[in-house]
């Protein structure tokens, strides 16, 4: 996937744990860990805003777009293997 979840370095720099973080934005541990550990493939933006209102930052700072080079696609009609 191509967007990276930074939860787990903002977290860091606002000495935050998981515990304290999914009381305060009310989700569940587990949620919340999955989150943290990049293994999401969706994000609600209800939780979105409430991590940011939690951790005082920008949605910039918890997702990333990095450019995925492992998935090509198919072929075109006019490339061979």
């Amino acid at each position: 996937m191509s967007i990276i979840i930074n939860l787990d370095v903002m977290m860091a720099k606002r000495k935050k744990g998981l515990t304290e973080l999914a009381g305060e934005i009310d989700i569940t541990l587990a949620n919340l860990s999955i989150l943290k550990n990049n293994k999401a493939k969706a994000v609600r933006l209800s939780t979105l805003d409430a991590i940011c209102k939690a951790l005082n930052c920008q949605p910039g700072d918890i997702l990333e777009y990095v450019e995925d080079l492992g998935d090509e696609g198919p072929l075109e009609d006019n490339q061979q293997e």
